[in-house]
C-alpha cells in the first residue's frame, strides 16, 4: 500500500471525494504541515497554528496509480486561490500535496506542472 497527504479545503468534502475512487482503501483526516504539536480543530480554526486541513490517503498500487489520484485531486480544487476553497475561508484551507514517500515526490511535481499547463492564473507555490 502507498500513501499521499492531500489538503484542498474542508477535509471532510476532500476525504469524502477521494475515498471513493477505485483503489483507494482508506483515508483519514487531519492536519498537515503546520508549527504545533498535536493540534485540535479548534486551535487550527482560532490560532495562528499554519497547518492545513488534510486527508491522508492509502492506496492500493495495483489498483490505480498516484496519477490518476491527483488527477481527480486537481478536478474539485483551485489551487490559483490563497487560503480558501469555495465558501471556506482561512490559511487552514489551503491546498498542498505532501508526500510520506521521497520517490513521489517526482510525481507530485510532474502533477503540478501538467496541472499549470491547463490553467490561466500561475498556481500557488509555498
Amino acid at each position: 500500500m502507498k500513501r499521499i497527504v492531500l489538503a484542498g479545503g474542508c477535509f471532510w468534502g476532500v476525504e469524502e471525494f477521494l475515498s471513493r475512487l477505485n483503489g483507494v482503501v482508506s483515508t483519514e483526516v487531519g492536519y498537515a504541515n503546520g508549527r504545533t504539536e498535536n493540534p485540535t480543530y479548534e486551535d487550527v480554526c482560532n490560532k495562528n497554528t499554519y497547518f492545513a486541513e488534510a486527508c491522508l490517503v492509502e492506496y492500493d498500487e495495483n489498483k490505480t496509480s498516484l496519477e490518476h489520484i491527483l488527477n481527480e485531486y486537481w478536478s474539485i480544487i483551485d489551487p490559483t486561490v490563497l487560503n480558501r476553497q469555495g465558501p471556506d475561508v482561512g490559511s487552514q484551507y489551503r491546498t498542498g500535496m505532501y508526500y510520506l514517500d521521497e520517490n513521489d515526490l517526482d510525481t507530485l511535481l510532474k502533477s503540478k506542472e501538467e496541472e499549470q499547463k491547463n490553467m490561466i492564473k500561475k498556481l500557488l507555490q509555498r
